[in-house]
C-alpha cells in the first residue's frame, strides 16, 4: 500500500528591491516639476519687484522686458504721495490689538471646548466657525446698520457711533477670526493628555490655574503659528475698512495704496513700489517667527 506524500508548499518568489535607478529617476523627475512649478510662481512677483526699481518711461518706451532704467525714484514718490507713515500707524493700531484679542478669546474658547464635555460644546465651536463660512460681502449691509446703530462716547468717534473707528474695524477682525482659531486651538488641546490634567487636579490646581500655567505654554507652537497668520490677514484686510472708514486719514496702510492711482493712467512701477513697501513688515514678522510658525503647522503630522 502507498502512502501520498504530502505536497510541499512552494518557495515565494523572492521580492526585488526597487531599481535605484528607477528611484532616482522618480525623484529627479518630481524635484524637476517643484523647481518650474515654483519658478512659474516667483516670476511675476520677482518681475515685479524689479520693476518697482524701474522709471515708467523708460519700460513704456522699451517695454517691460527690456532691461535698464533703474531708480529709487519710485520708492520715495510712492511713500510722499500714499503718506505711508501714516497709514502704517494705523494698521498697527487696529493689527496689534485685535491679534491680542483673538487669540485670547479664541483660547479661552477652545480651552473650554476641548478641556469639558458638555452637550453644546460642539455646537458652540460651529458657532464661532461660522463667521469664516460666510463671505464678508454678505454681512455687509447687517454690519453696517448694526454699527451705525451702536452709540459710542465722543472721545471715541466724532460721529457717535461705532462707523469710523479703529474699535469698530477691530471688533469686526476679532469676530471674524475667532472662529478660526478657536477651532484650530481646540484641536490641539484635544491631544494633551487627559493624566496631566488630572496631575494638576491633584495638586489642588483649579481650572483657571490649569488654564494659564498649563495649556498655554503648551500651546506656544500652534500660537505662534496662529499670530503670524492673523497679523497677515488682519494687516492685509482690505474690505471692511472701505466700508466702515470715511476719513481717510484714519485708513490702514493697503488702503492708501488707491492714492497712488491716477485719474487717466496708472503707473504702475510706483505701484509695485509701493506693494512692496506694504510687504514689508508681514516679510519681517514671518522670519522673525518662521521657526515657530513652521513648528507650529507640523505639530501632528509625526507621532514619536
Amino acid at each position: 500500500m502507498s502512502t501520498a506524500r504530502p505536497a510541499v508548499p512552494a518557495a515565494p518568489a523572492p521580492i526585488r528591491p526597487p531599481r535605484e535607478g528607477g528611484v532616482q529617476a522618480k525623484r529627479t523627475g518630481t524635484r524637476i516639476f517643484l523647481l518650474v512649478f515654483a519658478l512659474l510662481w516667483m516670476f511675476p512677483l520677482g518681475w515685479a519687484v524689479l520693476n518697482s526699481f524701474r522709471d515708467y518711461k523708460f519700460t513704456s518706451l522699451n517695454g517691460y522686458l527690456s532691461w535698464g532704467g533703474f531708480t529709487l525714484d519710485n520708492y520715495k514718490n510712492a511713500w510722499e504721495r500714499a503718506d505711508f507713515g501714516t497709514h502704517l500707524v494705523n494698521s498697527a493700531i487696529i493689527t496689534i490689538p485685535a491679534v491680542i484679542l483673538t487669540l485670547i478669546l479664541s483660547c479661552c474658547i477652545a480651552f473650554v471646548v476641548a478641556r469639558f464635555s458638555f452637550r453644546f460644546n460642539l455646537t458652540l465651536l460651529g458657532l464661532f466657525t461660522a463667521a469664516n463660512l460666510l463671505p464678508p460681502q454678505a454681512l455687509l449691509i447687517p454690519v453696517f446698520k448694526m454699527f451705525s446703530k451702536v452709540e459710542v462716547p465722543e472721545w471715541v468717534s466724532d460721529s457717535g457711533t461705532l462707523l469710523n473707528t479703529y474699535w469698530g474695524l477691530i471688533a469686526v477682525n476679532v469676530a471674524f477670526q475667532t472662529g478660526f482659531c478657536a477651532f484650530v486651538l481646540s484641536n490641539y488641546m484635544k491631544t494633551i493628555p487627559k493624566e496631566i490634567y488630572e496631575s494638576a487636579v491633584l495638586d489642588g490646581a483649579g481650572v483657571g490655574r490649569q488654564f494659564l500655567q498649563l495649556t498655554l505654554p503648551l500651546c506656544r507652537p500652534p500660537l505662534a503659528a496662529l499670530a503670524t497668520l492673523e497679523v497677515t490677514w488682519i494687516y492685509n484686510e482690505f474690505f471692511w475698512a472701505t466700508v466702515l472708514l470715511t476719513q481717510g486719514s484714519k485708513f490702514p496702510v493697503t488702503s492708501s495704496l488707491n492714492n497712488l492711482r491716477g485719474e487717466f493712467f496708472i503707473d504702475n512701477n510706483l505701484v509695485a513700489a509701493g506693494s512692496v513697501i506694504v510687504a514689508i513688515p508681514t516679510l519681517v514678522i514671518f522670519f522673525a517667527l518662521q521657526k515657530q510658525f513652521v513648528s507650529g503647522l507640523t505639530l501632528g503630522a509625526t507621532k514619536g
